[in-house]
């Protein structure tokens, strides 16, 4: 079960962070990817690793997901290399953090174009490409704050984001479910990034999830790849508008 050759697999956001360890995942699962973010050098590393770990196909493309013109020459540019794709993971986001009272438009505008609007233009531009063969997996990353405020970190546009995509997913997944494209979404916990690590390195912060995580622990490398290949294995074929939580129970109490 769970073997992706011979699947075509675009991951955003794979030049760093929980991005690029899902895009790992795929490979390891038999995947060709083309792996898009906007730092072209590290995805050129990234690609020639995968290639010489996993013996698999991989098209590092430049893109920016806020952007519609370079998004629509990614698609372009992966339809003209593989002819397909079979899965789009949506990764890809970064966040201002502040409260209400306090956030500028600025602020409010970037993390809702990096984290909400790029996850409509990518799942726009791929999934024409996944109906004309009438399959496809799309995976949204979401966040556990999409399904909760919290009260350590005032971040309140990016709970707003990732509820968005929570309900995005829902939407795509009932819109597409006819033409074999399901839609689903994972909500992570707290999981080390370049944009997570200073925060979650304090002692504050690593106090507040022993209290408020049931683990008592951050996520580790590797604890979401079993989410993202069971949603994008043709065995998941009767998933769709799933959310999907991997948070050490964060949400469950």
């Amino acid at each position: 079960m769970f073997d992706l050759s011979g699947q075509v697999a675009v991951v955003t956001g794979a030049s760093s962070g929980l991005g690029k360890q899902m895009a790992r995942a795929f490979a390891r699962q038999g995947a060709d990817l083309a792996v898009l973010a906007r730092r072209f050098e590290r995805l050129e590393e990234f690609a020639k690793e995968l290639k010489d770990s996993y013996g698999v196909k991989v098209l590092p493309v430049k893109c920016d997901v806020t952007a519609t013109d370079s998004i629509d020459a990614a698609a372009k540019a992966v339809e003209k290399e593989y002819g397909k794709v079979d899965i789009l993971l949506n990764c890809a986001g970064s966040s201002k953090d502040k409260g209400v009272l306090t956030m500028n438009d600025e602020e409010w505008d970037f993390t809702i174009a990096t984290d909400e609007t790029s996850v409509f233009k990518m799942t726009r531009a791929f999934a024409n490409i996944m109906k004309k063969q009438k399959y496809g997996r799309i995976i949204n990353i979401a966040s556990m704050y999409g399904l909760v405020g919290n009260t350590e970190i005032h971040t309140v546009a990016y709970h707003a984001s990732k509820g968005a995509v929570v309900n995005f997913t829902r939407a795509v997944a009932a819109e597409l479910a006819t033409l074999g494209i399901t839609c689903n979404a994972i909500c992570p916990g707290y999981f080390y990034t370049e944009l997570t690590q200073p925060v979650l390195d304090t002692k504050e912060f690593q106090e507040f999830a022993k209290t408020h995580v049931p683990m008592e622990r951050y996520g580790r490398e590797g604890e979401l790849d079993a989410a993202a290949v069971f949603l994008a294995s043709k065995e998941a074929s009767y998933v769709t508008g799933a959310i999907l939580p991997v948070d050490g129970g964060y949400t469950a109490i």
